[in-house]
């Protein structure tokens, strides 16, 4: 597969589209397409535009169009000792660069590192307008008012489309290890909650309903340290382990029922909800396989601080993603205004409203 600059092509396209206010659907990798609520619209395929732009090892920071697949990125970044800290799901082959920034998605590291948006330094779209515009850079920095970049992380494709990211990386760990106790989820989140506030070199957690798995990753003086207090017996698959849970591919995830991804305070209490659970981040990232009502979901989890989307399986057509109060509301319209007037971009996907 060779680089390929795309954007005249995807310009000339989208300004044509702006001209007939004739909807697109945006189409990368088509990994994640199960994400968010149905759309309309002609395809407009993004795969083409990749390739790595600018590396520098040293600088820890990569610049890739956005159609460069995920893969790419991440042997790149491998073979020099980095990675991409959020540890992105694939969830097939075809996953792209673009695609995982506009779902702002993260794996099993994300309560340690950050999610993928605190990595974003800066990118290149085009808006619904065709012209093609660029935010941040390839530095850190303080910015005022919004920070348009990660402001396209989540925005699935609704704002514009992706030409180009940045991104921030960072070192591999030294060392790293997977310890397993067999703890009920209440005892788990309690040591949970009690090894956040010491300093352990945690990088993910995940209990399954009857086993808590930790990860350690650091430097080896730190991971040998934490795993004589914390105890439990070492995996001996413990790569396997966090890959199969990132990409969802443990038993767990292929019940026929709803997936929902409950996002609530780390230390909150087990909610009243029937169904299957799997805790992640600490107990911060919560999935949840249940026939239970949608409504019900969501009230429990809105009376815990937090909020449900439905992730995979249901009615995809009706409401995915918690409802935002009207002010909130408000603020998305506007949003979608300034970039996307003639609302081409993938109409629907987040919410009926825009």
């Amino acid at each position: 597969m060779s680089d390929v600059d795309a954007s005249p092509a995807l310009q000339a396209r989208i300004q044509a589209a702006y001209r007939e206010a004739a909807p697109l659907c945006i189409r990368g990798g088509d990994s994640k397409t199960f994400y968010g609520r149905e759309s309309s619209g002609d395809a407009l395929d993004v795969s083409d535009h990749r390739g790595i732009t600018h590396y520098e090892p040293t600088e820890l920071v990569i610049t890739a169009r956005a159609g460069t697949p995920l893969r790419t990125v991440e042997q790149t970044l491998q073979e020099h000792g980095q990675m991409l800290a959020f540890e992105p799901p694939h969830f097939g082959d075809s996953a792209t660069l673009g695609g995982t920034i506009a779902c702002n998605l993260s794996g099993p590291r994300r309560a340690s590192a950050g999610a993928a948006r605190d990595f974003v330094l800066g990118c290149r779209i085009i808006n619904g307008k065709g012209e093609i515009l660029s935010f941040g850079g390839e530095v850190m920095k303080n910015v005022a008012g919004y920070d348009v970049s990660r402001l396209m992380c989540g925005a699935l494709g609704t704002l514009g489309v992706l030409l180009e990211v940045s991104l921030k990386v960072l070192p591999q760990p030294e060392a790293e290890t997977t310890l397993s106790l067999q703890v009920g989820d209440r005892q788990a989140l309690a040591r949970l909650h009690e090894w956040a506030q010491q300093p352990l070199p945690v990088s993910a957690s995940c209990h399954d309903g009857s086993n808590l798995h930790v990860r350690l990753s650091g430097t080896q003086g730190a991971v040998s340290a934490a795993r004589k207090l914390i105890g439990g017996d070492e995996m001996a698959d413990g790569v396997r382990f966090w890959q199969r849970l990132r990409e969802q591919q443990s038993g767990f995830f292929a019940a026929p029922q709803s997936l929902w991804r409950l996002s609530l305070a780390s230390d909150a209490a087990p909610l009243p909800l029937e169904g299957k659970w799997l805790y992640e981040w600490g107990g911060a990232l919560r999935w949840l396989v249940s026939t239970a009502a949608p409504a019900s979901i969501r009230a429990a989890a809105e009376a815990a601080g937090g909020h449900a989307v439905l992730f995979r399986g249901g009615d995809h057509a009706g409401a995915v993603f918690h409802p935002l109060p009207d002010a909130l509301m408000s603020i998305h319209k506007k949003l979608k205004q300034a970039f996307d007037p003639k609302a081409i971009f993938n109409p629907g996907r987040m919410y009926p409203e825009f």
